[in-house]
């Protein structure tokens, strides 16, 4: 494909506005982990993709929300930081015709520089159209977006015209990155993320945003069977038996429902191996932090 243009696109919003399953649309594989649970996503999830003569590279960032942690900060100071120096900006929002707080906040941001910002309404397979009209007035009267578009990341309604919108701001230039690559995230990351997603997905609401995953073995057999060795760290001892389960069932579930899932992004069979430990407050641990891949 002959690259003549290249774009850094940010995607800002709330907890669980669907960031990630837009993400993973994009690109037409799961590169983000995705469940119903706010604060899924930690850390900035590069996704690429070609999109006609430009080449689009799209960051996912947690959802903008009040810290409660250390790391809390940290995955609010990495949504400040890329909504700057970037092309363009996805500002997503659920189809409700109320500006929140975290949206005023992130207009703030977004107010101070000056980068186009495409309003994206997410969720519109949830509403009749008509109500959409309440939505964009609302919107529109606090700023003057470049561009509005309703889209449902879930059925991919949209998405297509939305990107060729954030197209138009991809300046002249050679691609960023190779054709055949998609993400930026090393392997492991993504391997980890995949485990934790299971997490949030199988256990209550507290324990899983407790966890962390750390991917401690990653070879490759002659016959192509990846090995892994991965080590679930949780913040009390009383979620380690949660997370195990009564003979353990619990961890062998987590386990079952993320090598499917792994071995369809490694498109091979994968022999995987988890241990539970207890890391109290790891949260609040800035080495530990960094430990799991977090600049702090």
């Amino acid at each position: 494909m002959d690259i003549k243009r290249s774009g850094i696109i940010t995607i800002v919003g709330r907890p669980n506005v669907g960031k990630s399953t837009l993400v993973n649309t994009i690109v037409g594989e799961k590169i983000a982990i995705v469940t119903n649970k706010p604060q899924t996503t930690r850390n900035r999830i590069c996704a690429i993709v070609n999109h006609g003569d430009a080449q689009l590279v799209f960051m996912d960032t947690p959802g903008f929300h009040k810290p409660r942690s250390r790391l809390g900060e940290y995955m609010v100071q990495v949504v400040k930081e890329n909504v700057s120096d970037v092309d363009a900006i996805i500002f997503m929002v659920e189809p409700i015709p109320n500006i929140g707080k975290q949206e005023e906040e992130l207009l703030s941001q977004i107010k101070m520089d000056k980068v186009p910002v495409v309003l994206c309404i997410n969720k519109i397979d949830t509403v009749k159209k008509e109500e959409l009209l309440n939505v964009i007035s609302v919107y529109s009267a606090e700023y003057e977006f470049d561009h509005i578009i309703p889209i449902s990341a879930k059925t991919g309604d949209g998405v297509n015209d939305l990107m060729d919108m954030v197209a138009v701001y991809a300046p002249k230039g050679d691609a960023l990155f190779p054709d055949d690559m998609i993400t930026d995230q090393p392997e492991r990351q993504i391997i980890a993320e995949i485990i934790r997603e299971k997490l949030l997905i199988c256990l209550d609401h507290e324990i899983p945003h407790g966890t962390a995953v750390e991917v401690t073995k990653f070879s490759e057999r002659e016959n192509g069977i990846i090995d892994l060795d991965v080590t679930i760290y949780c913040e009390k001892e009383s979620h380690k038996g949660i997370i195990i389960g009564k003979k353990g069932a619990m961890l062998k579930k987590i386990g079952e429902l993320a090598r499917n899932d792994i071995e369809n992004f490694m498109g091979t069979k994968v022999f995987l191996q988890t241990w539970v430990k207890v890391r109290e407050n790891w949260r609040d641990n800035s080495s530990m932090i960094r430990n799991f891949g977090f600049e702090v």
